[in-house]
């Protein structure tokens, strides 16, 4: 209540200021963290896309310029792209990319198969409606463009599957631990839906929503850990994964 003469109570002010200084403080971290890992996604998504090559240097003046930030985010960034083994810091030299190799895929595959496995078994209990329509129609689209050998759309179908199941296990560790992964082979998903491999892949798609939709985890785990492995079996089959060694 204001004092007489209208005036707010100083201590009452100084609280007020303390509150708003907490605030802006909040603000100052959320955005500090959330520019660094705009900056971190994006770096890492241009190495995993192929952007650069395979030891080239990363600038940090010429990523901050092209980014729109200062070296400050950029170089936060590559250190943390350094943990994951995408980047390697040569001190007094710069930061220069590392890539992942064959034998990282073949890991990455049988450790997604495993995760996947996982994901469809609880996605039996926790998929909403609206999550196994969205499935439903994606399969259904997936293979009219495969019919009609549109192949990017169907690698943006089998990307946009794998996400909504990722989602449906209603678990945020599960979740983001096999979207890190999916992203790590983006690149050559691409190219292992030409041919037949996009006809038996959508086919494998199906018969994981429909174990799902029947709610038989012992089915949906099964089907989505060999859908992993078929994937890899394709890759080996065709060479594709001479493009990481």
């Amino acid at each position: 209540m204001p004092s007489p003469g209208g005036k707010v109570p100083e201590g009452r002010m100084r609280g007020k200021g303390k509150i708003m200084e907490k605030k802006d403080l909040k603000q100052e971290v959320t955005d500090k963290y959330s520019l660094r890992g705009r900056v971190f996604h994006r770096i890492r998504e241009d190495i995993l896309n192929g952007k650069y090559e395979d030891h080239e240097e990363l600038k940090e003046v010429a990523i901050g310029e092209e980014l729109g930030v200062s070296r400050t985010p950029v170089r936060e960034a590559l250190r943390q792209l350094e943990l994951e083994g995408l980047v390697q810091i040569i001190p007094n030299k710069g930061a220069y990319v590392v890539g992942i190799s064959a034998s990282d895929v073949r890991d990455i595959y049988m450790i997604r198969s495993r995760l996947e496995g996982l994901c469809a078994r609880w996605a039996c209990e926790n998929i909403t409606k609206e999550q196994l329509e969205e499935l439903e129609e994606i399969v259904y689209l997936a293979d009219f463009h495969e019919k009609k050998g549109h192949f990017d759309q169907l690698a943006e179908l089998d990307n946009r599957f794998h996400t909504i199941l990722y989602e449906s296990c209603n678990s945020k560790m599960l979740e983001h631990l096999l979207k890190d992964y999916h992203q790590y082979v983006w690149l050559i998903r691409q190219k292992t839906l030409t041919g037949s491999r996009g006809k038996d892949s959508n086919n494998e798609h199906r018969s994981i929503m429909e174990a799902i939709r029947d709610k038989d985890p012992d089915r949906a785990e099964e089907i989505a850990n060999r859908h992993m492995h078929s994937a890899y079996d394709n890759m080996v089959k065709n060479g594709l994964l001479e493009m990481f060694n």
